[in-house]
Formats: C-alpha cells, structure tokens, sequence
C-alpha cells in the first residue's frame, strides 16, 4: 500500500502519539525493546571472554571450536555498546574492537568446586623434525571449512 506523507500524518494525529497502521494496531513492540535491553556494566580492565561466533580463522568443525575465547582485558571503551580488548600470541592480529553483545564477562574457576581444573592455557607440544617424519609427496589434499 503506498501512503502519502498527508495521510499518515492525519493518522498521527487522529491516535494520538500511538501510530497505527492501517488496520488500526498500535506498534506496541517499540514499547517492550526498552524494558528488556540490559545495559552492559564492563569497565577498564575487567576481565571478559569474547565470542567466535564471526571468527574464521579457526578451521576444522563448527561444532568442535570453543564458543568463547578469552580472558582478555578490557582497554577502553568506546560507548555503551563497544569494547577495545587486548590481544596477544595468535589473535593479536584480530581487529580488537568488538560489540559488547559479543562479549560475556569472565569468572574463574572456583578451586573447590573444581580442585584439578588446570588455569594454564593449552599450548601445542613441540614437533619432532627428522628426516624419516618429513613429508615427501602429497597425494591427496582435504580442505576443511570453517
């Protein structure tokens, strides 16, 4: 249905700030966003883990790849809505600057629930090289995506 600016100002008008459509319904969802939208409480240097949800570096299967990375600290903040974190090692080349509906604040393991949860991050064993471990021809190459 095309409408004139005229005739949707005389709508205006007619309901009062409620603007109808024309079946006469009050656009009431504008009313709920606010009363459920939470205002992130992140701060300088707060500790938080962010998502991988738009991460492409990470290859092999979706299912397999951790949801969360982190904890990173928080090194400014760009508004209400973005957060500049810190990286380092293999993602200090990711843009660090994320909405904070991508980030989740991170709480640490607690000792006695969890007595032999190890806080270290994983980090890859050394690969031996030698000559009878090399890899002389490729045969077949699989790509994977992710």
């Amino acid at each position: 249905m095309i409408q004139t600016l005229e005739d949707m100002i005389r709508r205006f008008c007619a309901y009062g700030l409620e603007l109808k459509d024309s079946d006469g319904f009050t656009h009431y969802w504008c009313t709920l966003i606010p009363a459920t939208h939470k205002v992130p409480d992140f701060k300088v240097g707060d500790l938080v883990l962010v998502s991988t949800l738009n991460f492409d570096y990470i290859k092999g299967p979706k299912k397999l790849k951790d949801s969360y990375v982190g904890p990173f600290f928080i090194v400014a903040l760009h508004g209400t809505n973005a957060v500049q974190v810190e990286f380092s090692g293999e993602l200090q080349y990711k843009h660090p600057t994320f909405p904070v509906s991508l980030m989740k604040p991170y709480q640490p393991a607690d000792k006695e629930l969890f007595p032999l949860r190890n806080p270290t991050p994983f980090t890859l064993p050394a690969v031996e090289e030698s000559e009878d471990k090399q890899i002389r021809k490729v045969i077949r190459e699989r790509r994977l995506r992710g």
